[in-house]
């Protein structure tokens, strides 16, 4: 029995063309160079020049006015049939009313890179109000930043004001950044939106009707540089609100974009200011950060630049202690295990779209525990390494629900070779049967003590005081709840087979399952990430 691993995601092309001012003129037109990117590159990328590129513009920070500009959409290569048919319902019933739409942040800047958005973000000069009196199902949500959630279907798209400035910031910008040159007042409004964004490649605002493409902040210069920088100065940016320290790894990871050396430093410096997230937020980020298909190179990133310590400090200790090599491509079993994961949960693959447009809270808890439960078992197995057989017949006890005996039976007759180069895997001992099964309850006993550890203040603690830098921290962001629910995950391999439980039938993932939460795809799916990176197929 085997797992087959999926192909690598086809490389992206980015190839696009753009127009300097106000006004399409031919004789401004220039083209951007092509851009590459696929799930090899972009891990890649990420150490070039140690993941900064050195820039002279590395912010906003000269109180000369940029120069603006706006593009005709197809020149970027955005077509209105790629936008969702639930964001367009939302579009055309704001539009209809008379108030101005845009598409704005990260949906936009995926369109223009040819990428599946995960969602569609709307903001409108109506009030949020008017929202809702145009659409049935429609809730204001938030209180920091009120939005709108509008119901279609069983979509939520977003919805959000001009007039809703958000919070005011807490240091005097007008020196460093002034407002662009011959603008009107619609300009100035979107100006001063964008300047609230938190990267520039995010701070794109697209109208779906005139089929524009604006740019106040230098957003299409850097996706075409693959720059990750901060619209505001980085040290303002990070301190005002610490989570986009998260967020902008996250979309280095994802996209394979480089830190300009400004935006690098301070994420570094200011590193410490995530411990003043509250938990809930935390987990929420480290959701978002290692899906998407970007889970690996995430986690190389966090370590590269100090926050694998306080985030997940165990794996850290782990990285310290197998001596951690950026370049690595097989012998860091952790890293592989989330590599195998990125190749089954990528986005851009067409036959998961619904499953990232899908806005299910049980489909966002789900994806967290499984990548949790990747994290618990791995670190098991690096604190005693065990015989591949054991492996293979936990998984495959965990994949049937607790059959233990038909796992070691299938594992007995199983003769694809195991990876040597993890040291996680110690010799094979040729376990007769009853000693197979032993050694899989102990170590499904020794995965509950981990998960028991990665969520206690205690042991986090301690595992924070390996690190002379690291600040002293209780730092815990997996609640009693993701203990529970990870728990239910393995708990059938040491309490044997459950009643009423019917292993997975077949090869293929069932992403809608896996978004509503089925325990029977969870289990699947761990059992196809262990089994392609301890056995894999192209092994030789």
């Amino acid at each position: 029995m085997h797992f087959t691993i999926i192909q690598s995601m086809a490389i992206t092309r980015l190839s696009f063309a753009c127009r300097h001012g106000f006004h399409y003129s031919p004789s401004l037109f220039h083209c951007f160079q092509k851009v590459r990117f696929s799930s090899v590159a972009a891990i890649e990328t990420l150490f070039d020049q140690d993941n900064v590129i050195k820039d002279k513009n590395q912010n906003l920070g000269d109180p000369k006015a940029l120069e603006w500009k706006k593009w005709n959409s197809k020149e970027l290569g955005i077509s209105n049939s790629t936008i969702s048919r639930p964001t367009k319902k939302v579009l055309d019933g704001v539009k209809k009313n008379g108030y101005e739409v845009y598409l704005v942040g990260g949906c936009v800047r995926d369109l223009i890179l040819k990428r599946t958005p995960k969602d569609f973000d709307i903001i409108t000069s109506a009030e949020l109000k008017e929202v809702v009196r145009t659409f049935p199902q429609c809730i204001i949500v938030g209180k920091r930043f009120p939005i709108c959630h509008v119901h279609i279907g069983d979509t939520i798209v977003e919805v959000s004001s001009f007039s809703t400035t958000g919070p005011k910031f807490r240091v005097d910008l007008s020196n460093v950044i002034s407002p662009p040159i011959d603008c009107d007042e619609k300009d100035y409004v979107r100006w001063k939106n964008c300047l609230r964004r938190d990267l520039t490649i995010n701070g794109l605002m697209f109208d779906p009707y005139k089929r524009i493409v604006y740019d106040y902040v230098g957003g299409l210069e850097d996706i075409k540089k693959a720059k990750v920088r901060t619209v505001i100065p980085a040290s303002t940016s990070f301190q005002e609100d610490c989570a986009r320290i998260l967020r902008a790894v996250r979309i280095a990871a994802r996209l394979g974009f480089r830190f300009t050396r400004e935006t690098a430093h301070f994420i570094k410096n200011l590193s410490r200011s995530l411990l003043r997230l509250d938990n809930q937020r935390i987990m929420m980020e480290m959701n978002y950060m290692l899906a998407y298909g970007s889970a690996e190179a995430s986690l190389r990133i966090l370590w590269k630049f100090g926050l694998l310590e306080l985030l997940l400090p165990f794996q850290a200790a782990y990285f310290v202690r197998d001596g951690f090599k950026r370049r690595d491509k097989r012998s860091n079993m952790l890293l592989c295990l989330f590599s195998n994961l990125d190749k089954h949960l990528a986005p851009d693959r067409p036959c998961h779209n619904s499953l990232w447009k899908r806005r299910l809270v049980t489909a966002f808890l789900f994806f967290f525990f499984s990548r949790v439960g990747i994290l618990v078992f791995h670190k098991a197995l690096s604190d005693q390494p065990r015989d591949p057989m054991v492996v293979a017949a936990f998984c495959l006890a965990v994949h049937n629900g607790g059959d233990i005996l038909g796992g070691v039976k299938m594992v007995k007759k199983f003769t694809k070779p195991h990876d040597v180069s993890f040291h996680e895997l110690s010799e094979p001992q040729n376990l007769n049967s009853e000693a197979l099964v032993d050694e899989v309850l102990d170590f499904a006993a020794s995965v509950k003590q981990v998960l028991y550890w990665m969520t206690n203040e205690y042991y986090v603690s301690q595992a924070m005081a390996e690190y002379p830098q690291a600040p002293c921290s209780d730092l815990v962001f997996f609640p009693l709840a993701v203990y529970l629910k990870v728990c239910r995950i393995f708990e059938c391999s040491r309490e044997g087979s459950e009643k009423a439980f019917m292993p997975k039938q077949g090869r293929k993932i069932n992403y809608e399952m896996l978004a509503l939460g089925s325990l029977q795809e969870v289990r699947h799916t761990f059992a196809r990430v262990v089994f392609d990176t301890v056995f894999p197929l192209n092994l030789t």
